[in-house]
């Protein structure tokens, strides 16, 4: 079988591994707007493009003779390269514009979370204008502020965070409504997690919970990146939940697939990634993203024990649920390296090389390859993947392997430590009362 995969970073280098670990020994196809040497390394042949250029993304699938194609980044979704490959007659495991929208338009999410009461939907309005926008941010008090718009991660920001104080929430708002409307929402307190899941239409396939760290810092400060590492436990939830917050974080997601399909007439059929907020009342949703997260893919990918290829295939035939999947109860710890400087001031054309990273995994991000060397982009670089049976042990294996990449690069220590853990679990103590 042949196979196109659409993007190249460490999510789609995630993916073309799970793909080529297929029994079924399919031909790897890859278009991507730089060169990957992970993902090049994988694949019989690939294109350098931009992944929007629909077209182009349309005519590369015709002239290989691709069978089904699996869309990374969320920037292609938003084009529709899901509508124009299914259109081409290839199956795609990515959903189609009309289902995507639930993460490139934040406004229509929160409005359609509303219409058909899908729980965790928190007070907001959405704005165009700066005199009303300040007055709710006034009557609510403690909000989060969101360009309605794709931002790569890194557009939102809270009061008691990135935002001192009203004075400054009302500022960034009006930064924001000149580009377009802007989202304004009660702030959630609690403890993010990442709930992932393959979708058929109708059918669900959740992933184990995963923890994102957006923070740019050690301790969890500095600006929001598109996610300095995650980590997930050896079994379904993070040591921070219960197993009722998982079932109620599952049950808002199969609403949402349910209600999509009542909403657009179409089906949803690729990855929804829910990222939760799990508050004293239960987990409430910051948002939806249409495809798998950037690390969090890097967690779960790697522990799927079901044939990789056989779930693309039922996904884009409906029938994942006569597929009994399965993944390994291992705990991941995965950590990114990025350039000097990131995020405010990232170098860039800097040479990485990489050294004895020992039992982890690899997963090449915004790197580029030139001449046979690695050089860095402005972005987060290279992800490095530890599994273990514990936290604890695949935290060391991760870190071993960050200390023996080598280049102009700076990384967070702390993800997936004990001390950093124990903070969650005592936070949501102090939470839940």
């Amino acid at each position: 079988m042949k196979i196109l995969l659409i993007g190249g970073g460490g999510r789609e280098h995630a993916i073309a591994e799970g793909i080529k670990k297929s029994k079924h020994k399919p031909s790897l196809y890859a278009l991507m707007a730089k060169k990957n040497p992970g993902i090049a390394a994988l694949c019989e042949d690939f294109l350098l493009e931009k992944e929007t250029e629909i077209e182009k993304v349309v005519e590369y699938a015709k002239a290989r003779n691709i069978e089904m194609a699996f869309i990374g980044p969320e920037a292609p979704l938003a084009a529709g390269a899901a509508d124009a490959l299914w259109e081409a007659g290839i199956p795609v495991v990515g959903p189609k514009k009309a289902c995507a929208i639930i993460e490139f338009d934040k406004a229509w999410a929160r409005n359609f979370m509303k219409k058909y009461g899908i729980e965790g939907c928190p007070a907001y309005e959405v704005f165009t204008e700066e005199k009303p926008a300040h007055a709710f941010i006034e009557k609510l008090g403690d909000v989060a502020v969101k360009p309605s718009g794709l931002t790569g991660g890194k557009g939102v920001k809270v009061m008691g965070d990135q935002l001192p104080d009203l004075k400054a929430a009302k500022a960034y708002t009006s930064e924001l409504l000149e580009k377009g409307p802007v989202v304004i929402e009660e702030r959630f307190i609690g403890e993010e997690f990442t709930l992932q899941a393959f979708v058929d239409g109708k059918s669900l396939v959740f992933f184990p919970a995963v923890q994102d760290h957006k923070r740019a810092y050690e301790g969890d400060v500095g600006p929001n990146t598109g996610g300095m590492g995650s980590y997930n436990d050896a079994g379904e939830i993070l040591p921070f939940m219960l197993p009722d917050d998982l079932e109620k974080a599952k049950k808002i997601m199969k609403d949402t697939v349910k209600a999509l399909y009542e909403e657009t007439g179409t089906g949803y059929q690729g990855v929804l990634y829910g990222q939760f907020i799990l508050t004293a009342s239960g987990p409430k949703v910051v948002e939806f993203n249409a495809r798998f997260g950037d690390p969090e893919a890097m967690n779960v990918i790697p522990l799927i024990e079901t044939d990789f290829v056989e779930i693309m295939s039922a996904v884009v035939k409906g029938t994942l649920g006569d597929l009994p999947v399965s993944f390994s109860k291992k705990a991941t710890v995965c950590k990114y390296a990025v350039p000097a400087g990131y995020p405010d001031k990232p170098e860039k054309d800097s040479e990485v090389t990489v050294g004895d990273i020992g039992e982890a995994s690899i997963y090449y991000a915004s790197v580029y390859e030139k001449e046979g060397k690695v050089y860095t982009t402005t972005s987060r670089a290279i992800a490095v993947v530890g599994i273990a049976e514990t936290i604890a042990a695949a935290e060391k294996i991760a870190q071993n392997a960050l200390e023996n990449l080598h280049g102009r690069l700076f990384f967070r220590r702390d993800i997936g430590t004990a001390a950093l853990i124990q903070k969650r679990i005592d936070h949501m103590k102090e939470l839940r009362g």
